[in-house]
């Protein structure tokens, strides 16, 4: 785990972004950041990073994961949250590395990066924290912005641990598509027909979410987790929809430009991940109806 949030302490950060919202809180709020922006919640395997530059200015450099400057725990306000998150990480990659050993298959561990505002990533250039947190395929890294979490509860009425949980097991579910080379194909093939790049998008988040759900199964069968905790992790699926953002952020849905799937697509296939606990049952790309 690299935590870079310490990085803008004393010197007050990264600065505000437009219309006095700092981070991911106040303002206009999250949704209508993500809408109006174009940005993504729940980054994909593009990385869904921009250049800090276009909301900070050219002065402000963003902290960089190579750099680490960690919160002292006793001065950290976030170190139960900070805890839970690597132990989620840790668990999610445990589980990844032992089912791609059984399959005779190669397995790099990804890292997790904790930050705080904005972060220079090692392959995907910069990025807020209104990007949401995200995987980057260049540095094998995922990035969360604590601060989400709180956003996940107040903003699009998702809370619970194991909301929290199913964003982190997501992300892990892009590197596995990038493990798997299913993240560079989807590339080649939306360089090749970009009239289809929403549809494979769409494709691409819902196969992560079903793999969200192959962990969530792997954490109930070792009583890890009970129904209301499953209830929670429906809800963040349901509550990150294109449909429902759209909805909340401009009173209208336009399907034509789903990338991430509907709050009923979301749900159904962490479903069908957690219910057969079978990444062969993950195979988006393969359905004929998503």
């Amino acid at each position: 785990m690299i935590d870079v949030r310490g990085a803008g302490r004393g010197r007050g950060g990264a600065g505000p972004l437009p219309g006095g919202l700092a981070g991911l809180g106040g303002g206009a709020g999250l949704v209508v950041v993500l809408v109006v922006l174009g940005l993504q919640l729940l980054g994909g395997g593009s990385g869904g990073g921009f250049d800090v530059g276009q909301i900070f200015g050219p002065a402000v450099q963003a902290p960089g994961a190579n750099n680490p400057q960690p919160i002292p725990p006793a001065e950290d306000p976030q170190r139960h949250l900070k805890d839970f998150s690597v132990y989620v990480f840790e668990d999610t990659q445990r589980t990844w590395a032992a089912t791609f050993e059984k399959a005779g298959k190669p397995y790099e561990h990804a890292h997790l990066v904790l930050y705080s505002g904005a972060v220079q990533t090692g392959g995907c250039g910069s990025a807020t924290s209104a990007v949401g947190p995200f995987y980057c395929p260049g540095d094998e890294r995922v990035y969360l912005d604590l601060s989400f979490y709180e956003d996940m509860r107040r903003q699009l009425a998702a809370p619970g641990d194991f909301a929290w949980a199913y964003v982190i097991a997501h992300e892990m579910g892009h590197h596995v598509q990038q493990q798997l080379g299913t993240s560079d194909e989807v590339s080649r093939q939306e360089r090749e027909s970009p009239e289809n790049r929403n549809e494979l998008s769409v494709r691409l988040e819902l196969q992560a979410d079903c793999y969200a759900g192959v962990w969530g199964s792997t954490v109930f069968k070792q009583g890890d987790l009970q129904k209301g905790d499953l209830q929670e992790a429906f809800n963040a699926a349901e509550a990150v929809g294109d449909d429902r953002l759209q909805r909340q952020a401009t009173g209208t849905v336009n399907p034509d430009t789903f990338t991430h799937g509907t709050s009923e697509q979301r749900r159904r296939w962490f479903d069908a991940g957690y219910d057969s606990g079978d990444p062969g049952a993950c195979d988006t790309f393969a359905a004929d109806e998503l």
